[in-house]
């Protein structure tokens, strides 16, 4: 009886590897590249590209995504902060697939590849080993390896050196921050947390291939790419034509009224200070408290994680990782240490340089960050006065 199982398991294993290796696409089958628009939520702030492979006489037609992860995976969400959470590339259903579109109102794009026969066999095979459980997964990166760059190196891999992609379309190059802003609503939290949160080392222009890390740019690059010096793309069409809606904006909501309100409460708060020989503990604690764990914060992303878009933020310079320690001395009353009064004059040499970082291009700060820097030049000034008189 075991035998009879073993020798099943053999043949019936033996019969799907032959079905896999002598399955051939046939002549009308077509390949091509979707290009999904953006959503309101951030995470589709960017938009999505992905492959679709159709073959009405083989009633095949699925997508390939490389930008699927899961949910489930252990210690989700510190991997995902650390740069460690892998990605993978996914099969699905086009049915499927642009159910998701149609729901979350995002326009679909397709531009249907001019391929040769043994081309679009040599890309689906290459698929098909990519999308085995043992090869599908990546370690995921914002900027050099996602669901959009993945489509041109993809490409390329399955198609070779026949495959030339043109570098000098683009009239002007931007910035990776310059790239990224322009996806994102000015004065909103999610614009002012990514800048935050990302160093001077996107601050560089990105070569043309490189702004491939936007899905609009990979719809742009493919329609100036050449295959054995025909043009890749054959034709292009709208599956959803959609009209993307932005929510409500409230002024009130945003990162600039608060911000604004919390520079007039503190000038209010050390005019008060300054005209009574007073001090307001409370408001130097959490202004110390907020800005020290934002450093940390930076820190943390720009040493302990994989990231390669935040490294070198020298937002550190005014959320000085420090100050989570020095709060807690300004809480306390009585006569400020010698420590507390040099440590101001550092903060405020750190502010300087700061300004002197942001205008020689160092590295570009969200326009919001001017804000801060003016509310803390305003309480470290009111504080290096207030200590240098009560010793």
């Amino acid at each position: 009886m075991l035998r009879k199982i073993a020798f099943f398991l053999i043949l019936l294993w033996a019969s799907v590897h032959t079905y896999a290796q002598s399955f051939q696409l046939s002549p009308n089958a077509q390949i091509s590249v979707l290009t999904c628009g953006t959503g309101e939520e951030l995470y589709a702030a960017f938009g999505h590209t992905a492959i679709r492979v159709q073959d009405p006489a083989r009633e095949l037609d699925w997508v390939y995504n490389y930008g699927t992860f899961n949910f489930n995976t252990p210690n989700f969400y510190m991997k995902f902060a650390r740069g460690k959470l892998l990605y993978s590339l996914s099969k699905t259903d086009f049915t499927n697939f642009l159910y998701t579109y149609q729901l979350e109102n995002r326009w679909v794009k397709e531009q249907i590849l001019q391929l040769k026969a043994a081309e679009k066999m040599e890309l689906f095979n290459f698929l098909e080993e990519n999308a085995k459980p043992e090869n599908k997964y990546y370690k995921y990166d914002f900027l050099f390896d996602n669901c959009a760059t993945k489509i041109p190196a993809v490409l390329k891999m399955a198609l070779g050196d026949k495959l030339v992609y043109d570098s000098k379309y683009l009239e002007d190059s931007a910035t990776f921050r310059q790239l990224i802003q322009q996806h994102l609503k000015a004065n909103s939290w999610s614009s002012l947390g990514i800048d935050l949160a990302l160093g001077a080392v996107i601050d560089r222009k990105a070569t043309t291939l490189e702004h491939t890390f936007l899905p609009e740019f990979v719809y742009r690059q493919l329609q100036n790419t050449t295959l054995t010096g025909a043009r890749l793309v054959e034709r292009e069409r709208v599956i959803l034509d959609i009209e993307n809606t932005n929510g409500g904006y409230y002024f009130t909501t945003s990162p600039l009224f608060w911000l604004l309100i919390f520079m007039l409460f503190t000038a209010t708060i050390t005019h008060i200070d300054l005209k009574n020989h007073a001090r307001s503990r409370w408001l130097d604690f959490f202004i110390f408290f907020v800005t020290g764990i934002a450093g940390l914060l930076m820190l943390f992303l720009w040493f302990l994680t994989d990231h390669s878009s935040t490294a070198y933020n020298f937002n550190v310079f005014w959320a000085f990782p420090l100050n989570c320690v020095a709060c807690f001395y300004l809480f306390r009353n009585g006569k400020p240490s010698i420590w507390l009064k040099k440590y101001l004059s550092v903060l405020l040499i750190f502010l300087g340089l700061t300004v002197v970082f942001w205008i020689s291009g160092v590295q570009r700060f969200a326009p919001l960050v001017s804000l801060i820097l003016l509310t803390l030049a305003i309480r470290y000034l009111f504080l290096y006065h207030h200590f240098n008189k009560s010793a």
